[in-house]
């Protein structure tokens, strides 16, 4: 039957199966054998003590932990909402939304040059659109199958104390877009392994899904707003390589009586073809409203060079830049390598460094 998924090759953790299961274009329909318009159960894997050198099981057992649903063309999921990534393969839940404005230079409309286009990437002029997002937890038990593919640890703060340059992560916690999100259901109280997953969640089944936000979540969000908003998403291919950027500010600090800004961006590399490539070198150009103008050139990224391929088409990761000047901008492009030695390079979309003018107090982290 067209769109079915072999029962045994739905594994938590395993981009091959995600990659099927969902295709390059979105969420492919699931059959059971029950019939058209049911859901397999979501089965993930348990590993035994006896690891491969690659860091994979050697065996694998399946086990039931919820049942598809059928993913959501329009609206929103609620707090709550159990999901796999449909990218990553791992189980996680749905804290709250934000709304993000889209800018997709893959559907700009040509416009004349602008001057305020630092980047000068082919005189588009782009218009955000709103998208949904999602800030998630990610279940502990799955973070060993995707570190190598997403950071695990790549919401950071800066720290209330004086050192400038003190960064504290939130292990697990990332953010999605309602694309990626397939949700499904589980009868499991506690289906999530995270240590906030309690602390924020509060099983009732007379709701749908049957996890509430404790008021230590709303007081959570309402906290850190500021520093966990994700306002501007930036998207653009080349040669299906596809670049999405999502910039946060973090904040501001003194340092030998100066202000320095700091900000975090999250980039996810997609492979929309079939050929492997590897990521090789990055080339970034900053721009601060100071006038000031710097080049970085280096090896990989994170101390990384990914391979992205048909089996695993993506890698995501987060880094931080700081300016003496409360705004600016940033550009680039990735080399990558084909299997023949020859290389490309695909463009990063540009975008803004801005602070926010409102500043009141410092991110506060788990303090409630």
């Amino acid at each position: 039957m067209a769109g079915c998924v072999a029962r045994r090759a739905l594994t938590v953790g395993s981009l091959r199966w995600s990659r099927s299961l969902t295709g390059a274009r979105g969420p492919r329909p699931l059959c059971a054998a029950g019939g058209a318009g049911t859901f397999p159960p979501v089965a993930t894997t348990t590993t035994r003590r006896h690891l491969s050198s690659r860091n994979r099981p050697e065996g694998k057992v399946l086990e039931t932990v919820g049942v598809f649903e059928v993913p959501k063309q329009n609206g929103k999921y609620e707090t709550g909402q159990l999901f796999l990534h449909s990218v990553f393969g791992y189980r996680g839940v749905v804290l709250f939304p934000w709304q993000a404005r889209l800018y997709d230079r893959d559907v700009a409309s040509v416009a004349p040059e602008k001057a305020e286009n630092p980047a000068g990437h082919g005189s588009k002029e782009v218009k955000g659109k709103t998208h949904t997002y999602y800030q998630v937890l990610i279940d502990a038990r799955d973070c060993p199958h995707i570190s190598q593919r997403s950071q695990t640890e790549a919401v950071t703060f800066l720290a209330n104390h004086d050192d400038s340059r003190a960064l504290y992560a939130i292990p697990g916690l990332d953010y999605v877009s309602h694309e990626d999100i397939l949700p499904y259901t589980s009868t499991d109280q506690v289906p999530i392994q995270h240590e906030l997953f309690e602390r924020f969640l509060l099983y009732d089944q007379t709701k749908a899904p049957p996890f509430a936000a404790r008021e230590t979540l709303r007081a959570w969000q309402e906290k850190n707003h500021p520093w966990l908003e994700l306002s501007d998403v930036h998207r653009e291919t080349t040669e299906n390589i596809r670049v999405t950027v999502i910039p946060f500010y973090m904040g501001m600090r003194e340092a030998q009586n100066s202000h320095v800004y700091w900000w975090r961006y999250c980039i996810r590399l997609e492979n929309l073809d079939n050929d492997v490539v590897q990521l090789r070198e990055r080339h970034w150009r900053i721009f601060s409203l100071s006038g000031t103008l710097e080049t970085v050139r280096g090896r990989g990224v994170v101390g990384r060079e990914p391979v992205l391929s048909k089996e695993q088409p993506a890698f995501q990761y987060s880094s931080h830049v700081s300016l003496q000047a409360s705004s600016g901008h940033m550009w680039g492009t990735f080399r990558f390598e084909r299997p023949d030695g020859s290389h490309f390079d695909v463009r990063i979309p540009p975008f803004s460094l801005e602070s926010n003018k409102d500043e009141k107090t410092p991110p506060s982290g788990l303090h409630w």
